[in-house]
Formats: structure tokens, C-alpha cells, sequence
């Protein structure tokens, strides 16, 4: 299973267009928020299931604040991660995560990508393909594959234009 996973687009599509067209074949898209009202125009182009969370930004979205998913064997939270106060720390997201009993959060809004693998909760964040805030200024977005015995694999990707 592969699932292309990206947040904080703000409606600057032309990226993430052109990243489905190179990846080529993904089973889930994984948005974490801040499509600001591009949500319909995502989930045709994706030409496969879609899931996606409100983010700060997407002000009148009918879209869930938060996700619960069963990715193979891991139990997965999306959020958009404002109401968890990311931009000072993960420790907030991580903490309600395991207490949830979450083996995987994923979330935006820093705008900076993020992979925590730890003991109890894998953390992720795939930054920005729009706006990204990280040293270098690099657009991103993450991979996450789960192979021919479960296990799940992360990639964090900068994305090039051709």
C-alpha cells in the first residue's frame, strides 16, 4: 500500500497536481488541512480515496476537524494540528495520540516537515508544498508505504519542478 501524504497546500494545486502525475500510482491521499475551499477539485484529480481534515484556514468546510484511520495494522489520527499547538512542540499531539491509543498522528500547520518515530507514536508532519517555513525554504510532502509484512515506512520528499 502506498499513500501520498501532504498538508498546507492553500490552494495552490499546481504542485500537488504535478507530484500525483510523477508518483503515478497511490491507494490514499492523505491531507492534512488547509485546502482552503480547493477540497472537490483535490479529491477529483486524486483518482483515489481521499482523506482530508479542516485545517486553521478552511473557514467554511464542511470538513471533519480530525480523522480516525486503520492504515494496515496502524491505527492513524489526522488533524490539522492547531488545536494541539504544534508550532511549539509536538508533545501535546503525541501525548492525546497515545492516550487515544493511536499508533500514528499525522498533522500540518508549522508549514515544516516532521518524522518522530518513537516507542509508543509515530509522528508526522509532510510540511508544505505551497508555503513551506523550514530552513532552505523546500516544498515537501511524505510517502508512507506499508510492505509485504505490514510494517509501515516513511519518506519525507522535496518536491522538484520539472
Amino acid at each position: 500500500m502506498k499513500v501520498l501524504i501532504v498538508s498546507d497546500t492553500h490552494r495552490q494545486n499546481r504542485n500537488l497536481f504535478d507530484l500525483m502525475k510523477k508518483i503515478g500510482s497511490i491507494d490514499l491521499l492523505i491531507h492534512l488541512g488547509d485546502a482552503e475551499g480547493s477540497e472537490d477539485e483535490i479529491k477529483l484529480e486524486a483518482k483515489c480515496p481521499v482523506a482530508m481534515v479542516a485545517g486553521n484556514n478552511d473557514f467554511f468546510s464542511g470538513l471533519d476537524k480530525e480523522i480516525e484511520l486503520q492504515i494496515g495494522k496502524y491505527r492513524v489520527l489526522l488533524t490539522h494540528g492547531h488545536f494541539y499547538y504544534v508550532t511549539v512542540g509536538t508533545e501535546n499531539i503525541k501525548k492525546e495520540a497515545i492516550s487515544r491509543q493511536f499508533d500514528i498522528v499525522m498533522f500540518g500547520h508549522t508549514h515544516r516537515p516532521l518524522l518522530e518515530i518513537e516507542d509508543k507514536i509515530i509522528a508526522l508532519n509532510p510540511g508544505s508544498l505551497s508555503y513551506p517555513r523550514q530552513d532552505g525554504r523546500m516544498s515537501t510532502y511524505a510517502i508512507m508505504e506499508i510492505d509485504d509484512k505490514g510494517e509501515a515506512h516513511f519518506t519525507i520528499n522535496e518536491y522538484k519542478k520539472c
